[in-house]
């Protein structure tokens, strides 16, 4: 099963959601882009995952036009804005979901603050996924 997800800026938000789906199924094939995508991946991102028993260090923003003309059984954006700029896919996509997490990139307060709203919305992004792997996914494979 071929999943894509997608957000603005690919370093955050998608990177964990695609690290989540990873280490529930091997079998499923999981990218992630951005419609602008960042130059890397946020490195509060890598760390509470990492955190969550999960490596994303070695994942790398990508553009949402290097998957336009593949075929996908799931598109799943995981921000607004990527939810409202996102392309039409050529290639067919069988389900397109929308799943918004607020952005802690842009959380401002004190070091204590900004980390436990990164991993806030990794919890988030973590059982929101994991309950669509069992309730949806899973069940296809």
């Amino acid at each position: 099963m071929k999943i894509l997800i997608l957000c603005t800026g690919n370093s955050c938000r998608s990177q964990m959601a695609q690290g989540f789906l990873q280490s529930f199924d091997s079998r499923l094939e999981i990218a992630s882009a951005g419609t602008e995508p960042a130059a890397q991946v946020n490195p509060r991102a890598v760390k509470v995952m990492e955190e969550a028993g999960i490596n994303i260090s070695r994942h790398k923003p990508t553009p949402v036009d290097k998957y336009l003309k593949d075929e996908w059984d799931y598109v799943i954006t995981v921000c607004d804005h990527a939810n409202e700029t996102c392309p039409a896919f050529p290639g067919k996509v069988k389900h397109r979901l929308h799943m918004g997490f607020e952005d802690p990139t842009l959380v401002t307060g004190s070091e204590e603050y900004i980390w436990n709203e990164f991993r806030r919305v990794r919890d988030g992004i973590r059982e929101a996924f994991r309950k669509l792997y069992v309730e949806q996914i899973k069940p296809r494979l």
